[in-house]
């Protein structure tokens, strides 16, 4: 049995991987701890094989006020967790980075390969990849890092653009037929992925995604599609969109690129439990 702690009690990523763990009875062990405090530094952490790190600021902002609280807790608070976990016999630390640290599509980063170099563009991004690079130095053969640098994630009571997408689908009765391309990540696929890191005992750096890439329109109706709605999509705005995606934020998070090369995506064992279409059924779904 593998003993797993997980940092950050309100993490949607860590409390959806916990639940994915019951699929498998018998063969791992889950404790939750909140970094909110400090009492965190006096819990052992030498009972645990892996550290699944999700603890963090995870919304966007370009608040210059909440600078000094993002590199505080996304790098700093990171660095810490990763020392304690090293100096008491933890044996793999995983990192729950993002594709933000690539910065977005306005900066021209919309097709990313194992030769893109991170080029965050806010604060969130920068403290992640800072976070990155303050563990590395202290992977060894008994410390093994894996860092995650997934694409959006959505699921059922996800937080993030999904929802408010998803908000659109229900209610509006035309959408733009928008041709773009976006990588994301279902909770499930991330989970398993995860577990597979954990079973293996895996290092290095991921990249893992969907098998298919999103175009926005085509989710928008397949959202649609199973609330018992259909959409009706034009090319109408088209011309307006593709002069204001590189221009305005809002617009670029709905219709922008940003995919990963396929192949840095690859597992030498299938992760993907859900495709496209199951993978909206089951977040959409009212179980």
């Amino acid at each position: 049995m593998k003993r797993i702690l997980i940092t950050g009690k309100n993490s949607y990523v860590g409390n959806s991987f916990g639940k994915w763990l019951e699929n498998y009875p018998g063969k791992y062990e889950v404790d939750k701890i909140s970094l909110r405090d400090a009492n965190w530094k006096k819990i052992d952490f030498s009972k645990y094989d892996s550290i699944l790190h999700v603890a963090g600021i995870a919304h966007v902002s370009t608040n210059p006020k909440m600078k000094e609280k993002y590199y505080k807790v996304n790098r700093d608070l990171t660095i810490d967790v990763a020392k304690k976990a090293k100096d008491e016999g933890v044996s793999q630390f995983i990192f729950m980075s993002s594709i933000i640290v690539y910065g977005d599509s306005m900066n021209n980063t919309a097709y990313i390969n194992k030769d893109t170099i991170p080029k965050p563009s806010n604060f969130y991004g920068k403290s992640k990849l800072e976070a990155e690079e303050g563990i590395k130095p202290l992977e060894n053969d008994k410390f093994k890092i894996a860092i995650i640098r997934p694409p959006m994630i959505y699921g059922k009571n996800s937080k993030g653009n999904y929802p408010r997408l998803a908000e659109f689908a229900r209610r509006i009765p035309v959408f733009p037929d928008f041709e773009n391309k976006r990588s994301m990540l279902h909770i499930d696929n991330l989970s398993e992925f995860i577990r597979l890191l954990i079973e293996n005992e895996e290092r290095g750096l991921f990249f893992p995604q969907n098998l298919e890439y999103v175009t926005t329109s085509e989710m928008v109706k397949m959202i649609a599609e199973v609330h018992g709605k259909r959409i009706k999509t034009t090319k109408f705005f088209n011309p307006f969109l593709s002069m204001l995606r590189n221009r305005i934020v809002l617009v670029n998070k709905v219709f922008g690129d940003l995919i990963y090369e396929k192949s840095l995506s690859d597992y030498k064992v299938d992760y993907r439990i859900l495709d496209l279409k199951a993978s909206i059924e089951s977040t959409e779904s009212r179980d």
